[in-house]
């Protein structure tokens, strides 16, 4: 590996793991909390951020994304304080992308106009469906008009950029109904939408008491009349449970999807960063909130992994082959510091199965190899 001719974008992503009522399928760093010490984990943050200024190298900051838990709890004050010291620290892009997660229910909707004066530029809004039978399956605690009310509010609120966190293939869904959930999100006409099927996670709830959920040809059908529904609403499908409208698609994940660096902090976050050197280093930090908030200064970390040639290979190619446009190989030798020459043979092997597509400096998995993109790849990182 060599030093990067150009260090890849910097994004900053920060953890709040306070939820009110942790959901059955969820597998995030999530903990239930009746009251949250919202100040003293600020101050926690902030340190944690101080302690990792020297992997920024002095770097601009292009994107922040508040994830959790459910960071909407927070009070505006709280994310205010937040935002003002991470701007004392790094420098920031005057055209940054600033997004929170965000739950519908009512107390967190009436504070969005709070959250977008502290410096909020994006909402991200967790209704899941709009149904209230499949939204008590799903054990989340708004009801769908609370939902509907969500997306007026962050409209009234002046967010022009905000995204619809929506998922299919529920317990006891039907194809109709999937539709007809898809199509109210539609009816909003948000800027953003991620739609995914529901997956069932290690070290859930539903993974020791499954739900019942649609068979294979079920979910298929949902997939293929969702695609159709998103398509003739002019959504551009880009990754592959991401649609936006023209010139809404999420800059913090697109960093993630070609590879760039970000900055973890909170409790359980973790990072990625370019060194110097070439080396390219990911981490975590400690993932309960009380240890990580009684950690002292340069202490927060809790694992610290150097990639070899072979990892950041296949990590780069499990995150680009998500995009329906793919890479291109100047990019993956700008982001890895590896010549072509490693994808080489594989990159001919898929080709010739139909699995990917090469056209000239650029590669994309085919349809057939988004079916089976795990597979795909797999295929290149070690045996």
């Amino acid at each position: 590996m060599q030093p990067l001719p150009i260090a890849p974008p910097l994004g900053l992503y920060i953890h709040l793991p306070w939820c009110e009522r942790k959901c059955p399928y969820c597998d995030f760093n999530s903990h239930e909390a009746s009251v949250i010490p919202e100040m003293d984990y600020v101050d926690t943050l902030l340190r944690d951020l101080e302690s990792d200024l020297a992997l920024a190298r002095g770097r601009r900051v292009d994107t922040v994304f508040i994830g959790g838990g459910t960071p909407s709890l927070f009070s505006a004050r709280a994310i205010a304080r937040l935002l003002a010291g991470i701007g004392s620290l790094l420098e920031l892009s005057p055209a940054r992308e600033v997004t929170m997660e965000a739950n519908p229910g009512s107390a967190e909707a009436g504070k969005f106009a709070a959250f977008r004066a502290a410096g909020i530029t994006r909402l991200s809004l967790g209704i899941q469906s709009f149904d209230d039978a499949c939204l008590q399956a799903l054990g989340r605690i708004h009801n769908s008009d609370q939902a509907r009310a969500a997306i007026e509010y962050a409209r009234a609120a002046g967010f022009d950029s905000f995204n619809i966190d929506l998922m299919h293939g529920l317990p006891k869904q039907s194809t109709v109904a999937a539709a007809t959930d898809l199509q109210t999100a539609l009816g909003f006409a948000p800027p953003h939408l991620s739609w995914y099927q529901l997956t069932i996670e290690p070290n859930t709830v539903f993974h020791k008491r499954p739900p019942l959920l649609p068979v294979e040809d079920t979910l298929a059908d949902i997939q293929h009349a969702g695609e159709q529904l998103l398509a003739a609403a002019n959504y551009r499908q880009y990754e592959v449970s991401a649609y936006s409208q023209p010139g809404y698609r999420c800059r913090h994940n697109l960093n993630y999807w070609t590879f760039g660096d970000y900055l973890g902090i909170g409790a359980g976050a973790h990072g990625k960063i370019s060194l110097a050197d070439g080396q390219i280093v990911r981490y975590a930090k400690k993932r309960q909130p009380h240890d990580y908030m009684a950690a002292t200064a340069g202490l927060f970390t809790a694992t610290r992994t150097e990639l070899t040639a072979a990892d950041i290979t296949g990590e780069f190619m499990l995150n680009a082959l998500r995009l329906n446009d793919g890479f291109s190989l100047a990019q993956f030798s700008a982001h890895t510091g590896q010549g072509v020459a490693v994808l080489e043979h594989r990159l001919q092997d898929f080709q010739r199965r139909g699995l990917l597509i090469v056209d000239g400096e650029r590669v994309s998995a085919s349809g057939l190899g988004r079916r089976f993109l795990d597979s795909v790849i797999a295929g290149f990182f070690p045996d």
